[in-house]
């Protein structure tokens, strides 16, 4: 069993709505929803946020939302344009220890950042013949479990776990791999959430030995084709701060830097800063005609 352990938190009644999940494992509280009146849930999420785990605060908020949060000391960190239902969505954060609000890593992922804005695109490579790119089924489970396991030391969430990415299969999250003589050589995932109609580019994966062949700039695009497929059209992706390979891939890929998730989650090898990417989808297609109305 995984110790990656987290409980879901909702409250709904006649004057708020709060949706929320406290993260044991990166010892955060995350409110990925709220409605109604906005100082009781303050008051509510300041009240569960005083539980011991809780080091860091994050609530996706709407643009109404976002002064008055900020006045209650709340900062801001990123957004994502387009994530509610074509409305801008902003992450904003608050932290309970002084060591989880402090980043030794901030200058060196600045220049990262410049390094990765003054690369200049690449083409996406022709997979070999040998190379087989496809969705990932139900029975790829334990084989993707595994590759997870064997590329990630340290990962935010329990994907080493052939029944966490079964779960995560059957509730709106879509696979997709890239084989090698059926061994699975790279891997990437998209988090749908179909209530706002956004999707979350993540598990992004592949071995060591085949890293820099380009394969990830193709999973994404097949991923990003299966969204615009299901009218997704607002993509965005976290990737670590320290990884320049991940970044150049998003920014490649045309996503534009959203801001800097901060001591956000444990990921490699101990807590890390997060860059936020973003896209809009509807703009791929946004140069050919308009088909023709159905009859």
């Amino acid at each position: 069993m995984s110790t990656k352990t987290g409980k879901a938190l909702r409250i709904k009644n006649q004057a708020i709505y709060v949706d929320a999940y406290e993260d044991y494992y990166n010892k955060r509280l995350k409110v990925d929803d709220f409605r109604g009146n906005i100082k009781q849930i303050i008051e509510t999420i300041e009240e569960w946020s005083k539980q011991p785990f809780v080091e860091k605060v994050i609530i996706k908020s709407r643009p109404e939302h976002l002064s008055t949060l900020m006045e209650r000391g709340f900062l801001l960190e990123a957004s994502v344009p387009g994530y509610f239902l074509g409305g801008d969505g902003y992450f904003l954060c608050k932290y309970r220890k002084v060591d989880r609000y402090n980043s030794d890593s901030w200058c060196e992922e600045d220049s990262i950042l410049d390094t990765v804005w003054q690369k200049k695109n690449q083409k996406d490579v022709l997979l070999d013949s040998n190379l087989t790119l496809r969705v990932a089924k139900i029975s790829d489970a334990q084989a993707l479990s595994q590759f997870y396991k064997d590329v990630f030391p340290i990962y935010p969430v329990p994907i080493e776990d052939p029944n966490f990415i079964m779960e995560q299969m059957e509730s709106n999250t879509l696979f997709m791999l890239l084989e090698e003589k059926g061994e699975i050589i790279a891997a990437a995932s998209a988090e749908m959430n179909k209530t706002y109609r956004n999707a979350e580019i993540t598990d992004c994966a592949t071995s060591p030995s085949k890293r820099k062949g380009g394969y990830m700039n193709t999973l994404i695009r097949e991923l990003e084709a299966e969204l615009v497929k299901k009218q997704i059209y607002c993509s965005y992706s976290i990737a670590r701060a320290l990884s320049f390979g991940m970044n150049a891939v998003l920014h490649n890929l045309d996503y534009t830097y959203k801001g800097r998730l901060k001591n956000n989650c444990n990921i490699f090898d101990k807590i890390e800063d997060m860059n936020v990417w973003s896209k809009d989808l509807s703009l791929m297609n946004a140069q050919k005609p308009a088909p023709n109305a159905e009859k």
